[in-house]
């Protein structure tokens, strides 16, 4: 192994292989519960040499995990490499961009082939098992120290959403409806298969265990407003120091607006230059990441969004499909509304509200089931995009190849 004289500087990046596990309830009582975080990695490195890739070969394997303390401490993607028994010649690395790790795993991979850093093949993807390190458990100080908090205004993800709704005028009704539809679409996904190239069950589970095929705009209607406890314990006031043209911050969101914590992991298998007679999926053509103010917080993907397909030189227009983190419904509705995209177009088979959210993992799922539902509808270009913490959003355009 090694790359010391493989020169494939500015050769396509393309996507060979995608596997994920079912993304589990993030709680003691989900399925995933009972299974580490690095063990969910493992489970998917045993998946990929069952499906046909030599470790060997491998040149690097680069994770996201957004709480890296404890059992994703010490550096998941090296200590999953030695257990899948991969060998001690493949490095393994992990980084942290908040719940946009796992596609900037998958971008900056990618941006290591394409230079030719990095020889022909490598994975990445993420990890994130909320119910066994749950969110915030590292103790970091731009959620933990008071004074920090106070000095950058980083709110909770949730009030930021509420403020976002607030400030676009969005109302309650029309985010109970975006909740209901993305349900509905991943019902819809889960009955006819459309997983099943990908998913590699663990623990005894082998579907999407959040996804809730009874919900109704009734049972949407019902639900309390899920952040004005937080909001009345003083994050609204520290919201509205930041925006104080939105006047009061109005609670709308819910647990059925809002996404739900999730267990689970993906990997994706990339390639440049001589890949040997693989059979590629799916070319990387660009990656975007773009920051935002830290209260509003959650319009940072939809920016790098739109700074990927102008740096294609495509339009909002040419993408088939737009597989977006559900970081609550008022942002899914501010990108449908702005870059003119219709349900058929975002998150088609639903996204992390009715399916979860496994904070690293989740921009590694949102790029490998773009190239799934490019596959499924024959369309050309699609882009991945997570907003994450602290205003932070990055962005993955894919190319179907025939």
């Amino acid at each position: 192994m090694g790359n010391a004289t493989v020169t494939n500087a500015g050769a396509d990046v393309l996507v060979l292989d995608y596997v994920r596990t079912p993304r589990g309830r993030g709680s003691r009582r989900g399925a995933l519960h009972g299974t580490s975080p690095v063990n969910l990695v493992v489970a998917l490195q045993r998946a990929l040499v069952e499906r046909g890739l030599d470790p060997s070969h491998v040149e690097d394997v680069m994770l996201g995990t957004a709480s890296q303390v404890d059992e994703q401490g010490a550096n998941v993607a090296r200590t999953a490499n030695l257990l899948a028994g991969w060998g001690y010649e493949v490095p393994g690395g992990t980084l942290n961009r908040f719940c946009a790790s796992g596609i900037d795993a998958v971008a900056q991979t990618a941006a290591r082939l394409r230079s030719g850093d990095l020889g022909r093949l490598a994975v990445a993807g993420g990890v994130e098992s909320t119910s066994r390190v749950p969110m915030f458990s590292d103790r970091g100080p731009l959620f933990c120290d008071p004074a920090t908090v106070r000095a950058v205004g980083s709110v909770h993800m949730g009030i930021a959403a509420d403020l976002n709704a607030t400030l676009e005028g969005f109302g309650r009704a029309e985010l109970d409806a975006y909740g209901l539809e993305t349900q509905q679409k991943a019902v819809t996904a889960r009955a006819e298969g459309r997983s099943a190239g990908s998913l590699v069950p663990v623990a005894g589970l082998d579907h999407d265990e959040l996804v809730r095929p009874g919900t109704t705009p009734a049972s949407l209607a019902a639900l309390e407003p899920a952040f004005a406890g937080l909001g009345a314990e003083g994050q609204d006031a520290l919201a509205l120091a930041g925006h104080p043209e939105a006047g009061k911050v109005n609670h709308l969101h819910t647990v059925g607006t809002s996404p739900a914590l999730a267990d689970g992991a993906a990997l994706l298998v990339l390639g440049a230059g001589d890949l040997a007679g693989r059979r590629p999926r799916a070319r990387i053509v660009a990656s975007a990441t773009a920051s935002t103010d830290p209260v509003i917080m959650l319009t940072a993907g939809q920016i790098a969004i739109e700074r990927v397909v102008s740096k294609a030189g495509l339009t909002p227009d040419d993408i088939d499909v737009y597989q977006f983190a559900e970081a609550f419904a008022a942002l899914c509705l501010r990108l449908r509304r702005d870059l003119g995209v219709g349900p058929e177009r975002l998150n088609p088979s639903g996204g992390t509200i009715a399916t979860g959210h496994a904070f690293g993992a989740t921009g590694a799922i949102m790029v490998g089931d773009c190239v799934e539902e490019l596959e499924r509808t024959g369309g050309r270009y699609g882009v991945a995009a997570v907003s994450g913490a602290a205003g932070l959003g990055v962005a993955v355009l894919v190319e179907r190849v025939e």
